[in-house]
């Protein structure tokens, strides 16, 4: 699996888990979840250091921190919080412009 593959799939996931989350009281744990499920699949991932980022991907690595940092009452109740990472989301849908402040690395 590439990195564009994994970041395109992923991605697509990560906005049903946070849109859920938000909006039908997905538990938090099944984010947490999601997180790990995505490091555990990365490591299969063919990756060389050299390999530049996209966008998209900095934007990917950037909202999976945040989702596995904060807490379930900041990730829900926090405005600032949840309007960058809403952001994010629409960037990732194809549904936004990306956001110039998301520093998201690889692990």
């Amino acid at each position: 699996m590439t990195v564009k593959d994994f970041v395109d799939a992923k991605s697509k996931q990560l906005c049903f888990y946070l849109n859920a989350f938000w909006n039908e009281g997905l538990p938090v744990e099944e984010l947490e979840l999601f997180f790990w499920d995505c490091m555990e699949e990365w490591g299969q991932v063919n990756c060389t250091l050299t390999q530049p980022y996209t966008q998209k991907e900095r934007v990917f690595w950037h909202v999976l921190h945040q989702i596995h940092y904060w807490n379930e009452e900041k990730l829900k109740d926090d405005t600032i919080l949840v309007d960058e990472l809403r952001t994010c989301v629409k960037f990732l849908e194809d549904a936004g412009t990306c956001p110039i402040d998301c520093v998201g690395i690889r692990p």
